[in-house]
């Protein structure tokens, strides 16, 4: 006698499993299965997926973690747990789908913040290298404003080199760069991006040394552009795209608000934090410049045909 096996097509939901896995009881054979569809968007996470997404959605409009907690009735730890998860999935996103993009003009830029304290202390104390200022290195497309890489890290060659790479991979075709005078550029764009790049770097001269100011950069007096490699168009030689994005970064993530306390306690968790800004950025925020207001910059730049909920950007990214 051969045994007919159950398909398990009528299903009902019967809780969840030891790792949070939804299990069902199957109304046709009474037995419980777990079925895993696709990739786990949480990990082995038991955060409810709506309410992760209200902490996430929380978090990218400038709420702290503790905050969140408040709102949400989440646990801190559990939040950091979720945002450190998501965070190395959407870095891995993002270097994955962000290629073959037709840029024309590129600018780029670092923004400051620093984990656990200041470099100062950090030195006085002898903190570790994880403690102490973090920058996060950023490449946008002046047209598309898409935010063709990212990485965070020291403010050093190593990190530049890495960077760079990962813009070289994401982008096709013959394109303009600019940058500051930060020396990490003058030898690495072109070594990252070969023959097909003009590029220049737009130097700034101010009034007096930037060391002498504390919360604000010093006044700048002029600038001056130095043509570095190929055959860059002045015109087109400028940064102003990329420091209106350090605005949206800082006013989008409480942990890079200045004179507060809710700036970041591990540098792993605050790189996390900006590789989910940088993927919600591209495919769910609209931004103003982008079909007059109703395009993603990744919908500008053709990677996509419609605006990405978040739980669409998680579940792309699991």
């Amino acid at each position: 006698m051969i045994a007919i096996t159950c398909k398990h097509e009528q299903l009902v939901k019967r809780g969840k499993d030891a790792r949070g896995n939804q299990r069902f009881k199957c109304c046709s054979c009474g037995a419980s299965v777990v079925r895993h569809e696709g990739g786990k968007p949480l990990g082995n996470m038991r955060l409810e997926m709506a309410k992760a997404i209200i902490v996430l959605k929380l978090l990218l409009e400038g709420m702290s973690i503790r905050a969140c907690e408040r709102i949400t009735s989440v646990n801190r730890d559990t939040i950091c747990d979720l945002v450190l998860t998501l965070g190395q999935k959407c870095d891995t996103f993002l270097e994955n789908t962000v290629q073959g993009v037709q840029a024309k003009y590129i600018e780029l830029d670092e923004i400051w913040a620093f984990s656990g304290c200041k470099a100062k202390t950090a030195k006085e104390k002898n903190y570790g290298p994880e403690m102490g200022d973090v920058w996060t290195w950023f490449a946008i497309d002046a047209q598309s404003k898409m935010i063709l890489s990212h990485k965070t890290g020291k403010r050093d060659q190593v990190t530049g080199d890495e960077f760079l790479r990962r813009l070289n991979n994401a982008t096709v075709g013959r394109t303009q760069v600019t940058s500051d005078g930060f020396s990490a550029y003058t030898y690495g764009v072109p070594s990252a991006m070969g023959s097909r790049v003009d590029f220049a770097q737009l130097i700034k001269h101010y009034a007096g040394s930037q060391n002498e100011t504390r919360y604000s950069p010093a006044q700048i007096v002029g600038t001056e552009v130095v043509p570095r490699f190929g055959n860059p168009d002045e015109a087109h030689v400028s940064t102003s795209y990329s420091e209106r994005l350090n605005l949206s970064v800082r006013m989008h993530n409480r942990r890079l608000t200045r004179l507060t306390n809710a700036h970041s306690k591990s540098a792993e968790h605050h790189s996390a934090m900006l590789s989910i800004f940088t993927a919600f950025y591209n495919y769910c925020r609209k931004h103003e410049s982008c079909g007059k207001g109703k395009q993603t910059p990744a919908m500008a730049a053709g990677l996509t045909d419609h605006v990405w909920s978040v739980k669409e950007l998680l579940e792309a990214a699991a």
